[in-house]
């Protein structure tokens, strides 16, 4: 059975299921970012999907592209699988701007967390929920 890792669980917020993919927030608010996590038991690498996941991965990486820069004033998406602290595959998707405090260098490792507040928190979460509705 599918168990999203403890860590993912902790670091970000719900926003919906896709048909492979759990689509989470990061919870910081200096990047709009997205994590998609494979529903697959015990998968770490992008080569252990099936063809038709691996597939779909790609299409709904898209589809989270599409959502962030429909909905945020964007100069480049940056897409990663790194693992290195969390082994669960799971695919990040983040909207950078040339002016955000890690450019142009990775997000990963770049200052700490400022999560988001409560009021902006759960506008965003609708906002992408919508987002995903209608693309």
């Amino acid at each position: 059975m599918f168990r999203l890792h403890p860590r993912l669980e902790a670091d970000t917020l719900a926003i919906c299921q896709l048909t492979l993919c759990e689509v989470r927030l990061m919870d910081d608010r200096r990047f709009p970012w997205l994590i998609l996590v494979p529903r697959r038991v015990q998968i770490t690498e992008l080569h252990q999907l099936t063809p038709n996941d691996q597939q779909l991965l790609m299409i709904e990486s898209s589809l989270a592209s599409r959502v962030l820069e429909l909905n945020f004033s964007l100069d480049k998406i940056n897409v990663a699988a790194l693992g290195n602290v969390v082994s669960q595959l799971h695919w990040h998707v983040v909207a950078r701007r040339t002016d955000d405090p890690c450019w142009p260098g990775p997000v990963w490792g770049c200052g700490e967390r400022q999560p988001y507040q409560a009021d902006a928190k759960s506008a965003l979460i609708t906002t992408l929920q919508s987002g995903f509705n209608d693309v």
